[in-house]
């Protein structure tokens, strides 16, 4: 076996800190691919609420996240971070992405020497600009090989309901990403692999801004031409502050590009999209907020976006007018033209 592989083949105790929709649902799939190789696996979810812990370990449900959905026998449930931590080889990580830093402060000492830590979020880090991955190998100073990130178009709904879905292990060593893909490969859960870990996560930060897009779009009862326009256009400004940051192009083109951006933007199930639809329809931020029972990352993550395309001198103007939307000095209204206003070019010339 490579290092990669000698590095999660053996990893029996895995700890997903995080019992909303996603961490729930990809618990599940670890728990089903270990069902289909015949693997023996313990999978515990750490949830802040006792009353979904509690639910977990006693119904094997996640009503609050997951409607009726059954859960494996295999998975359990506990608030207690250290009870989840102990001995897991593998650290699936499903938490907001703006608490993250702070939370692995409090949880460095708990994490396993060795262990191989999993990013499910899609988030850029609000004042450092960081990618997950990057907090991630900071603040457990952990190198970035044991680092890995799951993105595409995973709405963690259909994923629950075993509808048929592929996916991106990113790891910058191939042989871990080929090994994790391995891990969590279930009957409906096809993974790909990739060592472009920038394109990967910027592909799973930039769709949620542009899906809050499409979604005031939708809001304000525009049309489907309005609305693929801005995937289109959109898909280009994801590109080129992947490229600036020396993504690949053809993640772009892939599952964590192009995939994950359409199924985001075009889903009433999900978060980024169904925000943007009620700011649409006239809801304030603070109403959408309220209304949203998890967090819709490209509320907070528009704003580093946007930040970090200014440093890298990166054109993005459809995420300028979704946060100028959010910071109060654009309505609604005035949103459509904004959308797509950049000087007349080849649609080619990035």
């Amino acid at each position: 076996m490579t290092s990669g592989e000698e590095l999660i083949a053996d990893k029996g105790v895995v700890a997903v800190l995080g019992a909303g929709s996603w961490g729930t649902t990809f618990a599940k799939v670890l728990a089903d691919a270990a069902l289909a190789s015949g693997a023996e696996r313990s999978i515990r979810i750490w949830g802040r609420r006792d009353e979904v812990v509690d639910q977990i370990n006693a119904e094997h449900r996640n009503t609050q996240y997951l409607k009726d959905i059954a859960l494996p026998d295999s998975i359990t449930a506990s608030t207690d971070v250290a009870e989840v931590l102990a001995g897991a080889g593998i650290v699936i990580l499903a938490v907001p992405a703006q608490s993250l830093r702070l939370q692995l402060r409090k949880w460095k000492p708990l994490v396993a020497s060795g262990a191989v830590v999993v990013s499910l979020m899609k988030g850029l880090e609000l004042g450092t600009d960081s990618r997950m991955s990057e907090v991630i190998s900071e603040e457990l100073d952990i190198p970035q090989e044991r680092v890995a990130v799951v993105s595409g178009p995973n709405l963690a709904m259909e994923i629950a309901r075993q509808e048929p879905t592929a996916s991106v292990v990113a790891c910058s060593d191939e042989a871990t990403a080929a090994s994790f893909a391995l891990y969590c490969t279930a009957p409906y859960f096809r993974p790909y692999t990739s060592n472009d870990v920038v394109g990967v996560e910027i592909g799973g930060i930039v769709k949620n801004v542009i899906a809050l897009a499409v979604g005031i779009c939708e809001g304000k009862q525009m049309g489907d031409n309005t609305k693929a326009s801005v995937i289109t256009r959109g898909l280009a400004e994801t590109s080129r502050l992947a490229l600036a940051l020396g993504g690949e192009a053809r993640t772009m083109a892939g599952l964590a590009g192009l995939g994950d951006l359409v199924a985001t933007c075009s889903s009433p199930l999900s978060r980024n999209h169904t925000a943007g639809r009620l700011l649409g329809e006239g809801l304030t931020l603070e109403q959408v907020t309220e209304h949203m029972t998890q967090t819709a990352e490209g509320i907070k993550s528009g704003y580093a976006v946007y930040e970090l395309a200014g440093k890298l001198g990166v054109d993005m103007p459809i995420t300028a007018a979704v946060v100028a939307v959010l910071e109060g000095k654009l309505s609604v209204d005035e949103l459509g033209p904004r959308l797509l206003a950049r000087s007349l070019k080849s649609e080619g010339d990035y």
